[in-house]
């Protein structure tokens, strides 16, 4: 394609812009250079963290527990989650250690940090006695080019040096298989579902083919022809459908008889509703109800939850000005300690950790091994990852008064993780303002 383009700007923009571009470029290179430096400082931590084993034999769980150890630190200071820093690490461990070429082009600015991810990302799979010669390649492949472009060549030149075939690699990849939630805005998230590309294949145009089926229908019966959804809301309505109500095939219980056990196994989730958020929804974004480690959700999914489900709700007794949990109670038998600390915690224990109560053990803060007593002054919620490292690392917790947990990390700073209060019963408002004067109905003379 050929452009014609004048040689005398007009009026001075071009050479506006071309400052303008200059401080982009400037800037970015800041940018980088820090970017770099802390991918070093990440490296460094967690060789620090490896070189503590000393000469000592390192299996891979007391690897993990010294990394967890570090990154748990570094996130704590920094306000965030310690499994994002520890992920941050190992990439930088990898970027440093086995990519120099692509980190020295990064520090120099002839690559950007999208560059990096696309060579990092096409090369994980490659064995580590070949990524150097990777490294090499995809730094000077990656000249001139953009991201989505060097992926592209990447990808057939990581092939060229893979010592298996791709279905020996395929049969490795299909032990990744997972389905992961991510949390989005609005109450909404997505469900993501690695599985082998045949398969999510299938499944995408299975939905697809239902999706149409139902909108063929729309015009046949009165019932339908009000249904507007287009094909991709039903897809994931369908999609919703089947995952939450259909018993699977695939059932080790299952007998002759009929479905087993897995077909009766129903969807969790810890949902947190004020009273007043049930009886004035119009109100609802002065005290949303809220999904346990994911967010606000609607007042309507609220109460359909509440008047469908058969699962004993906790009343939550709070303080009208503080939001603390006085009491609880329900009209059914449960363990009222756990009902207690559910509401109290509603999610890990852990400073930042979101995930849910229901999914979280109660741990005694001071083990009951060691005299600790079965008290909620003793308790609180850990998901497992945190459990694990409260055993296993050199964090330490203590339970101080309120629920509030102080945590100790091996260079001796301290963080606290206090339990977070409901909204209060009563809204104090700022006083209105004074009503002006009225004016005069004619000017005095």
């Amino acid at each position: 394609m050929f452009m014609n383009v004048s040689s005398t700007p007009a009026g001075g923009g071009p050479r506006a812009l071309s400052a303008v571009l200059g401080e982009v470029l400037r800037a970015g290179a800041v940018v980088a250079a820090a970017e770099v430096a802390r991918m070093r400082a990440l490296a460094e931590a967690g060789h620090l963290a490896l070189d503590v084993m000393g000469e000592r034999p390192v299996s891979s769980r007391v690897a993990e527990m010294a990394l967890r150890e570090v990154a748990s630190e570094i996130a704590a200071a920094e306000h965030v989650s310690d499994r994002t820093v520890q992920t941050q690490i190992g990439r930088a461990m990898t970027l440093v250690d086995d990519y120099p070429g692509t980190l020295t082009a990064w520090e120099q600015g002839a690559i950007t940090r999208a560059h990096v991810h696309a060579i990092l990302e096409i090369g994980a799979p490659l064995p580590v006695e070949v990524r150097a010669e990777f490294d090499a390649l995809a730094v000077a492949t990656a000249e001139g080019l953009s991201p989505g472009r060097l992926r592209t060549c990447l990808a057939v030149l990581a092939e060229t040096l893979q010592p298996t075939t791709i279905t020996e690699r395929h049969q490795r990849g299909r032990d990744t298989r997972c389905v992961r939630v991510v949390t989005g805005q609005d109450g909404m998230s997505g469900l993501v579902a690695t599985l082998p590309t045949v398969l999510a294949v299938g499944i995408y145009d299975r939905l697809t083919q239902q999706a149409r089926a139902i909108i063929d229908t729309r015009g046949d019966t009165p019932l339908t022809a009000t249904d507007e959804r287009t094909t991709a809301q039903l897809r994931a309505d369908v999609l919703a459908d089947l995952l939450l109500t259909a018993a699977p095939d695939a059932d080790p219980t299952r007998t002759d008889d009929g479905p087993g056990t897995l077909g009766a196994i129903r969807a969790r989730v810890q949902v947190v509703v004020p009273a007043l958020t049930m009886l004035t929804p119009q109100q609802e974004n002065t005290d949303p109800a809220e999904l346990v480690g994911h967010g606000p959700i609607d007042a309507d999914t609220a109460r359909a939850l509440a008047e469908s489900t058969t699962t004993p709700w906790d009343r939550v007794i709070t303080h009208p000005i503080t939001g603390a949990v006085l009491h609880t109670d329900t009209y059914h038998r449960t363990t009222a300690i756990d009902r207690y600390l559910r509401a109290r915690d509603r999610h890990c224990r852990w400073p930042g950790c979101t995930v849910p109560a229901i999914r979280s053990e109660v741990d005694h803060t001071l083990d009951y091994a060691l005299g600790g007593p079965t008290h909620i002054r003793n308790l609180a919620h850990l998901c497992q990852r945190h459990h694990t490292q409260k055993q296993f690392t050199r964090w330490t917790v203590k339970q101080l008064s309120d629920g509030i947990l102080e945590w100790t990390s091996p260079t001796g700073r301290t963080y606290r993780d206090e339990p977070l209060p409901y909204s209060p019963a009563v809204k104090f408002l700022p006083d209105d303002p004074p009503e002006p004067e009225p004016e005069p109905d004619h000017a005095p003379f």
